[in-house]
């Protein structure tokens, strides 16, 4: 072997630019060339080699989403897989949460070729060990595996000199589908007319299909040839529009949708509103019965006004948090433990019974759940009545995109200078005219700010894209996104301008 045969992959990261986001590796589909992600692959088996869980021989699956890079980049991982001495299993274009089921059901580590949410000219790989999703405290363990790649297997531009072509894929949705239908029952949405936005979804097909196996007539809306990045913590506009028509068209009850590996769901009630992820996660946690709920920071404070939880707690962003406490969560013996991020995506963390049914734990980030539990839990009402059950707290989410996380970074650290009282004050000389004055600060994930007549304005950098997000939490949702709309133009007019004048003073 030659010197550049062989790297680290935390030495790979640094020169392709693919980092650790908060769901895996991700990054512009021109970093993410055949070498980068071969070697991303090797170095995760590598690891679990270490830790016991993989050996020779051993099945690893392997599934993507429906964007136009992802087939090359699958082939890539195989590669690496079969030079590892695995045993590829190619599950197909399938959700992300229908992998982790096979995967989990046979103890055996899987990945999952996907960008989720964001746009097109990027994409990712989210890894995954025998009994859940790789947190973040094996990263570091990832990062130092040395990684050997084959002698003349890539070219200069870090393409395979020969890749080799995908094989028939396995099928691992039906056994996703008789998860549901087993548990729920097939008269669980009878009579409920229902939507399904597809649009570039790679659960298009199977939501579809589970939503009429439960009973519910389905009409299969939008379905799309091109990707789009649907974000379900910041819908488009055309998606708001095209929702309330189509509601109003066909006469629904309701509209499902996912995201791009469809492990976050979008559900609106019969006027074709989408609700936010966050209370629609609190809505299937109290219809499952929890007694013990995790969240990150950045949802809705609804989840402790309603008092329906024996206990809750709150993380940073990004489902590896969510798991990490929803095991803390099981270890003190809680017996109905879940979890559920700001995007909606629900984390099942221990089994469910119900009578002679058993829904059992699924430690990753699930579209369908939230959807069929929600909707079945509704009837025979609606989902705005659900809604307005709980107390009225709504959020908003937006983003600045094209915001390199480093200067979030400097913004948020800037503004969060001196001690308590002088940090509350610089907020207040902000952002006062519009919330009054900043009363506490929570620094998780981001910064968190409550202000005296209860608005929240809380800013964060991306992990997954260079963007600066923002959050906002009102009694109305009139009041949250015309908050949001006001705290980003002052970020981006007078907090920059003050932030760059005083640094240049220094």
């Amino acid at each position: 072997m030659t010197a550049h045969d062989e790297t680290t992959v935390a030495e790979l990261m640094a020169a392709s630019g693919v980092a650790f986001g908060t769901s895996g590796a991700r990054g512009l589909v021109t970093a993410m060339t055949d070498r980068v992600c071969y070697g991303y692959t090797a170095g995760f088996l590598s690891y679990l080699a270490e830790e016991g869980e993989f050996m020779p021989g051993g099945a690893v699956a392997l599934a993507g989403d429906l964007r136009s890079s992802t087939p090359r980049i699958l082939a890539a991982c195989m590669a690496a897989v079969r030079d590892m001495g695995g045993e590829p299993v190619f599950c197909g274009y399938v959700p992300t949460p229908a992998l982790a089921l096979y995967a989990f059901e046979r103890a055996i580590p899987s990945l999952m070729v996907t960008g989720s949410h964001i746009p097109d000219d990027r994409n990712g790989i989210k890894f995954y060990r025998s009994h859940g999703e790789v947190l973040k405290s094996d990263e570091a363990g990832m990062s130092r595996q040395q990684v050997r790649f084959p002698e003349a297997a890539f070219r200069p531009d870090g393409a395979l000199v020969a890749p080799v072509p995908l094989p028939a894929a396995i099928d691992v949705e039906r056994a996703y589908l008789q998860r549901y239908v087993a548990f729920f029952g097939t008269q669980a949405l009878a009579g409920l007319k229902l939507g399904v936005y597809q649009h570039s979804a790679v659960g298009r097909d199977i939501v579809a299909t589970i939503l009429s196996a439960l009973g519910a007539e389905v009409v299969p809306l939008g379905r799309s040839d091109h990707f789009i990045p649907v974000d379900t913590e910041a819908v488009r506009e055309q998606d708001i529009v095209l929702a309330r028509q189509w509601a109003r068209e066909h006469a629904l009850d309701a509209i499902a949708s996912t995201d791009g590996d469809s492990d976050r769901p979008l559900l609106s009630d019969h006027t074709g509103e989408w609700l936010r992820g966050d209370v629609l996660g609190v809505l299937c946690a109290r219809a499952l019965g929890a007694d013990s709920v995790v969240t990150p920071v950045s949802s809705n404070s609804v989840l402790e006004a309603c008092g329906a939880f024996a206990a809750t707690a709150r993380t940073r962003i990004g489902s590896p948090y969510v798991i990490a406490a929803m095991q803390e969560q099981t270890a003190q013996k809680r017996s109905r433990v879940c979890g559920y991020e700001a995007n909606g995506g629900f984390l099942l963390g221990s089994d469910i019974t119900d009578g002679h049914r058993t829904l059992t734990a699924l430690p990753t980030r699930d579209a369908v759940l939230p959807i069929v539990a929600v909707l079945a839990a509704a009837r025979p009402g609606r989902v705005t009545e659900a809604v307005a059950t709980l107390p009225a707290r709504v959020t908003f989410s937006e983003r600045i995109a094209d915001f390199p996380t480093a200067s979030s970074a400097a913004l948020l650290a800037w503004l969060s200078e001196g001690d308590g009282g002088a940090q509350l004050t610089r907020i207040t000389q902000y952002f006062g005219m519009l919330a009054g004055e900043a009363q506490s600060i929570d620094r998780t994930d981001g910064l968190r700010v409550t202000f005296a007549g209860g608005d929240i304005i809380h800013l964060r950098p991306s992990g997954n894209a260079p963007e600066l997000r923002c959050y906002t939490e009102a009694g109305t949702a009139a009041r949250a996104q015309l908050l949001n709309a006001e705290a980003l133009a002052v970020v981006q007019g007078p907090l920059l301008r003050a932030m760059d004048g005083q640094l240049l003073e220094h």
